[in-house]
């Protein structure tokens, strides 16, 4: 079988209060004309499309045209190192404003689903809700409805781990240590318990990591500089308040392991009208990763 087409590229995105030109990086996979394609927006925010590698088996299995991208700020889109910390700049309606730009430069406005893991299932429901032109099913992966709800549920989790881990970790904070080696490993304790189950992680999952870390303008602005307490931008976003606006048939997915938590699912099932949620049994927060067939046949079930 050939492989589906694939292109890359770079959108200008016009940006006045970034005073350079910007550039969004962008990858297809399939043809977005001939069906219609599915928009992926990666977490973080600042993560990067690489994570995204296993929905390459959308295209093959299912001929369900994918599309990649690099939100501003991070992977091989413009990055702006130089706006940490500026909350005026760093808006969910900056990356809004990208999207728009994306789906009309890429000639899709006629018709494309929208998949949002994460930071991008937030954005993507804010965009949801203001019932854009061309938007057909939504998809919300592991995606908080209300980031005071996440920061209960990611108060529960850590009260789980071990003591000794716990105390390494209430350390670092009172240091304002985010970087050691001995914070990096106890944040791992976390991470492979409500991130990801696998061992090891995979290659491109730890991209998205090392995305992170090599350019955390975004993250330390809008989440902070920990995963498990936000005390940035978007501290008390409570996207929920808003789906009841949300016109188009809409997927939740989560894990039965994951940081995002039933309860901090649960507000968009109670207010989005044409709702479904599927809990994958053996995943944490990256069931495309840890349950890849029966995600992406979920998926698949959903958009056709």
């Amino acid at each position: 079988m050939a492989s589906p087409p694939t292109t890359t590229g770079e959108i200008q995105f016009d940006v006045p209060a970034a005073g350079k030109p910007c550039k969004t990086w962008y990858k297809t996979i399939g043809d977005i004309h001939s069906s219609t394609p599915l928009i992926t927006l990666h977490g973080g925010p600042g993560a990067g499309h690489d994570y995204f590698l296993p929905f390459e088996d959308l295209v093959k299995n299912h001929n369900i045209p994918v599309i990649f991208y690099d939100q501003l700020g991070c992977g091989k889109s413009t990055h702006l190192r130089e706006k940490v910390n500026d909350v005026e700049f760093w808006t969910v309606d900056l990356f809004i404003d990208e999207l728009e730009n994306l789906i009309d430069h890429l000639g899709i406005r006629s018709g494309f689903y929208l998949y949002g893991q994460s930071w991008g299932g937030m954005m993507g429901a804010v965009y949801a809700a203001r019932q854009p032109s061309g938007l057909k099913k939504l998809i919300l992966a592991s995606t908080p409805a209300s980031m005071p709800l996440f920061s209960e549920a990611t108060s529960y989790l850590l009260s789980q781990l071990p003591k000794d881990v716990r105390d390494v970790l209430d350390e670092c904070e009172r240091e304002g240590d985010h970087e050691s080696e001995k914070w990096e490993n106890a944040c791992m304790e976390f991470y492979k318990r409500w991130i990801c189950r696998m061992d090891p992680w995979p290659e491109a999952l730890l991209e998205g990591f090392g995305n992170l870390k090599e350019d955390p303008t975004v993250y330390l602005t809008m989440q902070g500089a920990s995963e498990f307490e936000c005390t940035g931008s978007l501290k008390e976003w409570e996207g929920y308040s808003e789906a009841h606006k949300i016109n188009v048939q809409t997927l939740l997915l989560n894990g039965r392991y994951d940081e995002m938590r039933d309860p901090v699912v649960q507000p968009w099932f109670d207010e989005i009208p044409k709702v479904k949620w599927v809990t994958l049994e053996k995943s944490a927060h990256m069931g495309h990763w840890e349950e890849r067939e029966r995600y992406f046949d979920i998926i698949s079930s959903f958009l056709l």
